[in-house]
């Protein structure tokens, strides 16, 4: 099993709360930057429209928005396994100041990529994005459905950039 670095390299310095912050801080602003360079390259493929046909440029769209979703999903398991490490090696008060953090990992779990990207295992997801593929064409479908697990990534990353605020303005005065 492979052992993840903690935030900190020393537990008993007197910024190690501090530490742990900005380096999940840090992890969470490349999770934003991931799903934004995902959003953007949804964004910035209709100049490509006049060059390559919907037949291939749609599925590319799908591409990106997966892979973006998919190395975010990543990251965000990184982290919560990063602050475990981090969190053995405290002591209780400050655990409880790190807990806002450690709860959005609980109560905003990641399911496995396997999971998320099985199209019978995310039903909802699934007749959205039919439905939008029906409405607007066919060769969308594909699109809404990575487009729906980006968004469901994003939704994750907020709660937890919110938990990290938290925390910063309760330890703002040892900043």
């Amino acid at each position: 099993m492979v052992e993840f670095k903690s935030y900190s390299d020393n537990p008993y310095r007197e910024t190690v709360i501090n530490d742990i912050v900005k380096g999940i801080d840090r992890d969470v602003e490349k999770s934003e930057d991931i799903l934004a360079l995902g959003f953007a390259s949804g964004m910035f493929s209709s100049l490509l429209a006049p060059i390559a046909p919907p037949y291939v440029l749609l599925p590319l769209m799908a591409l990106a928005f997966a892979l973006s979703a998919g190395f975010a999903r990543i990251n965000y398991l990184n982290m919560q396994k990063r602050l475990s490490a981090s969190i053995i090696q405290l002591n209780y008060q400050q655990r409880t100041v790190l807990s806002p953090i450690a709860r959005v990992f609980v109560d905003f779990p990641m399911e496995p990529l396997e999971k998320s990207f099985n199209p019978l295992k995310n039903l909802k997801r699934t007749w959205k994005s039919v439905l939008g593929g029906i409405i607007m064409n066919p060769f969308w479908i594909p699109i809404f459905y990575m487009l729906g697990m980006q968004i469901g990534e994003e939704k994750n990353v907020y709660q937890l950039n919110k938990a990290i605020i938290g925390v910063e303005q309760k330890i703002k005065p040892t900043l």
